[in-house]
């Protein structure tokens, strides 16, 4: 399961290095090439919302090997783009359909023994954030040598693969509640009234996921300016070191087991906030950027894994929608970072983004800080 939910979940990061040569390409601005990373992400809040709460409801290694052919498809007709307004459309497909590792990673929770939860979430994102930054070093290498467009057709492949493999080893997983679409989102609005816990994941989730992508979407601007000059590839390299803040996600789990989560959220709020400092104050170094991305990958995978494994615990029945509420706003707020994000490098350069990532953390502080109600 890891494995495949980072190889699915890499298909909405693959653009992030090569946002410069599609800008080139498309004559966009920065602001315009933000929107296109912005789109993908708004694609999967949409995939969030329509096919997530599915996994209640339909028998989910059918549901997940029809959506992952779906992938397949639209990855292929985002290498086909020939104007922006076709790469905006397929961007929006690509990013709903990689909504599915969200049908899968609640089967895992429901697969786990509960005093394990914590930690077999842990390995699962572990796979999912993997997915996130090696797709940065892959299409970044891929698209310097191949093209930006020879990225996403060999992606288009290996969701063929994927579905395959989702077919012959994932067991049946038969729904627990019957009800209809409609049904399941109006109940899903009766889970966020009744859940502050719920309410409190999310928010922090999309505060965090805001200075992640704000950060991930700027990245290759910084480094084509002085003093470094780089192009794709090494935009893309930094998803490597930002792999290093992703093995650090079952040590996260096993924390929020014996600790509790809401402690391991606090922790992740502070470590962020230092990433950004780091990178503001010691961004025009590689060594500087270094440290903080792999500071910044460590701490929001741990509030992400924090939050899962706190409501993961509140409705075992209910754990799509659950999840479907929590990723939703997960990917609004990486939604907004990355359109954000672009406008705040274009106002105040890179203070202007590490800014922006350090107040966005600070209204996850205040709610963490309060005392927590009854979940």
């Amino acid at each position: 399961m890891a494995i495949s939910v980072g190889v699915i979940v890499a298909n909405i990061y693959y653009v992030q290095p090569l946002l410069a040569a599609v800008a080139r390409e498309f004559h966009l601005t920065v602001a315009g090439a933000g929107a296109i990373a912005m789109l993908m992400q708004v694609g999967t809040a949409l995939g969030m919302l329509f096919f997530v709460p599915l996994g209640d409801t339909h028998e989910r290694r059918a549901l997940v090997t029809r959506l992952v052919l779906a992938s397949s498809l639209a990855l292929a007709l985002f290498a086909l783009a020939p104007n922006v307004w076709w790469l905006g459309a397929a961007g929006v497909v690509v990013g709903a359909l990689g909504a599915t590792v969200h049908v899968i990673v609640p089967f895992a929770a429901h697969l786990a023994p509960e005093q394990q939860r914590g930690r077999v979430l842990g390995f699962v994102f572990s796979g999912l954030l993997f997915g996130i930054l090696l797709a940065r070093a892959f299409s970044g290498f891929v698209g310097a040598h191949l093209g930006w467009r020879a990225v996403f057709w060999i992606a288009s492949a290996m969701m063929l693969a994927v579905a395959a493999l989702l077919r012959t080893q994932l067991p049946r997983s038969e729904p627990e509640v019957d009800l209809s679409w409609t049904q399941l989102v109006r109940s899903a609005a009766g889970l966020v009234r009744r859940h502050y816990t719920l309410r409190e994941a999310s928010l922090q989730g999309a505060l965090f996921f805001a200075g992640f992508s704000a950060f991930w979407t700027t990245l290759a601007f910084r480094l084509e300016t002085p003093p470094f000059h780089y192009g794709s590839t090494v935009a893309g390299l930094f998803g490597l070191v930002g792999a290093a803040g992703a093995a650090g996600a079952p040590i996260v789990g096993h924390c929020a087991d014996k600790r509790g989560p809401r402690v391991a959220v606090l922790l992740a709020l502070i470590v962020a906030m230092i990433a950004f400092l780091v990178m503001g104050f010691a961004g025009a170094t590689i060594m500087g950027l270094v440290v903080g991305v792999v500071i910044l990958d460590l701490a929001v995978q741990s509030g992400h894994v924090a939050n899962q494994t706190r409501i993961y615990a509140l409705d075992a029945g209910a754990r799509s929608r659950i999840n479907m509420v929590y990723m939703v706003c997960y990917f609004v707020g990486g939604a907004l970072g990355s359109y954000v994000g672009a406008l705040a490098w274009h106002a105040a350069g890179w203070w202007g983004v590490c800014g922006l990532g350090l107040a966005a953390m600070l209204p996850g502080m205040a709610l963490v800080l309060r005392r927590e109600p009854p979940a």
